[in-house]
């Protein structure tokens, strides 16, 4: 059963795919966000005894902004919060081979920067504050596992771009996409002026920059900007399914795709050809490689042990 306060998205998820949600151990707790690991419905509650720590179940974590209360805004505890997870993902020894990032409730992924927070700031505030966001932003950015944005609703100007920033998006027929930040009397700051355009072109993003104006989930299909729509009860549920399907696929051959198409979209042809040779090599010394083709002529499943 979902615990008290859990979406309608999370609980249809939870009931679906039949599994139990614990803390990420290693780090956390976190005041603004929920940091939950996908376990199955093979242990205890509240407990891991008994499944099996290299399942691809067990390899995928679910962030939850969740400052519903203020449509999860980032605020600067939100920011820190996220750069800790972001930094302990990339650095730490951990088994998590895929993240699912969403946001609590039903109607709002993320409204953006918490503007009741920032109003009346100073200059200096502000821009202490704006510098713990970039850094936010460009460890989502470098993370060297998947992350996938379960849109459950709206996502406006930071939150947006937070989106923008996964590697891919699913999100619910309801939401809708600005950025919003040319009404305020600023503009996009993590991210959005370069990685929207990268989306959809750059007639599209500008249109979207230069009038603040929200598109349709539709519309963002439509452009490319979000990979499918779901219905609100089921983005999550999809999302979760898609990162087991990666999870259970050898992780360092994920790593060096994304490292591949991350840094070769900034090269020319030639040289992002050689340096995709060059992520392709380092896998052949891997015991990944020899298990995956070892498990493909004895017709079973290949354990992957990410070495």
């Amino acid at each position: 059963m979902p615990t008290d306060g859990a979406t309608a998205d999370q609980a249809h998820a939870e009931d679906d795919l039949a599994v139990l949600w614990v803390p990420l151990r290693g780090v956390g707790p976190f005041a603004t966000l929920k940091v939950e690991r996908y376990v199955g419905a093979g242990a205890g509650a509240g407990s891991t005894a008994g499944v099996d720590a290299d399942s691809a179940a067990e390899a995928v974590v679910k962030v939850t902004l969740n400052r519903p209360e203020v449509a999860n805004a980032f605020n600067t505890q939100m920011g820190q919060d996220l750069l800790d997870l972001w930094t302990y993902l990339t650095e730490a020894d951990h088994d998590v081979r895929c993240v699912v990032l969403t946001g609590a409730g039903e109607s709002v992924f993320c409204a953006g920067a918490d503007l009741k927070e920032r109003n009346g700031m100073s200059v200096h505030q502000w821009q202490r504050q704006h510098e713990l966001f970039e850094r936010m932003a460009c460890a989502l950015t470098e993370l060297p596992i998947p992350v996938i944005a379960a849109v459950n609703g709206h996502a406006y100007a930071g939150g947006f771009e937070t989106a923008l920033s996964c590697d891919f998006i699913y999100a619910s027929r309801r939401a809708r996409f600005a950025l919003t930040e040319v009404t305020l009397g600023i503009m996009p700051g993590i991210g959005g002026t370069q990685n929207l355009p990268r989306a959809i072109g750059d007639r599209r993003a500008r249109e979207i920059l230069l009038t603040g104006a929200p598109i349709s989930a539709d519309r963002a299909l439509a452009w490319g900007l979000v990979n499918d729509l779901f219905e609100p009860g089921e983005v999550l549920t999809h999302a979760l399914d898609v990162a087991r399907r990666i999870a259970g696929n050898a992780p360092l051959s994920v790593r060096q795709i994304k490292k591949s198409v991350r840094y070769g979209r900034e090269m020319d042809l030639r040289t992002a050809f050689r340096f995709e040779v060059e992520a392709y090599n380092q896998l052949i010394q891997t015991e990944d490689r020899t298990e995956g083709i070892l498990a493909f002529n004895e017709r079973r499943k290949p354990v992957f042990k990410g070495r």
